[in-house]
């Protein structure tokens, strides 16, 4: 009799040790996760141009040299009038006016300072969905020369209109392609692909289309190319089953 006590019991303490390893083994195996990271490109060219300028006077009297810059803007104003610049494009900023002094010197000491004269400064600035016909006038614009503007611009900056519809699509590529990811990772270990957990959209990033810009952890965001590359990733946790 006391044996077979002690048989019951043992065979107990095994029966008892199954089930509480079985559930063990199937909570573990609820808590089992497939993490992937999918990528969304999408290529585009930009659709609106910024381009900015500035000429500039100089003179000993002031107001011979506001007159000067009065002139070469409404030289400015007609030459892009004349190639075909809507006046709704063009902004021009407040004359800037800077007073121009040398230093001064008697037997190699400092006495002081000379004045010189009034630099006036007036900066313009296009912004235009006529991407091409903005580029063609920047690539031209020495032309004010030959008129007497002292003209200096700057390369242009090119934006796209449609971003926030862009990057919606893309973070639809990119949650895709981290689903096929993840089904095929789950089919491969013979498992099955369950509810969706999280999901975290990473860094935003427009480069040069083929530049072999860097990519930066806050996001690049390039305006010096006219055809630009969008790229965005997506990171998803799929439970297991």
């Amino acid at each position: 009799m006391k044996y077979l006590s002690a048989i019951i019991f043992s065979i107990a303490i095994v029966v008892a040790s199954y089930f509480l390893g079985s559930a063990y083994i199937e909570r573990a195996n609820t808590n089992d996760s497939i993490k992937v990271t999918g990528a969304g490109n999408s290529n585009f060219t930009s659709d609106l141009i910024v381009w900015n300028g500035t000429f500039s006077r100089f003179s000993k009297d002031l107001k011979q040299a506001y007159e000067g810059i009065a002139l070469d803007k409404e030289i400015v104003n007609k030459y892009l009038e004349e190639k075909g610049i809507k006046e709704s494009e063009v902004i021009f900023n407040s004359v800037n006016t800077i007073e121009r002094t040398k230093s001064k010197y008697e037997n190699g000491n400092f006495v002081g300072q000379e004045f010189e004269g009034y630099e006036l400064r007036q900066s313009i600035k296009v912004e235009s969905t006529q991407v091409e016909l903005i580029e063609k006038v920047a690539r031209e614009i020495t032309e004010l020369l030959n008129r007497g503007v002292q003209f200096n611009s700057t390369p242009p900056r090119y934006y796209y209109t449609k971003l926030a519809d862009l990057k919606i699509e893309m973070i639809s590529k990119a949650t895709e392609d981290a689903k096929l990811r993840a089904e095929r990772i789950a089919k491969n270990a013979g498992g099955k692909l369950g509810k969706l957990k999280k999901a975290d959209m990473g860094v935003f990033q427009i480069t040069g289309r083929n530049s072999g810009e860097d990519y930066s952890w806050s996001g690049a965001y390039n305006t010096s190319s006219k055809k630009k590359t969008a790229s965005i990733t997506m990171r998803l946790d799929y439970e297991i089953e």
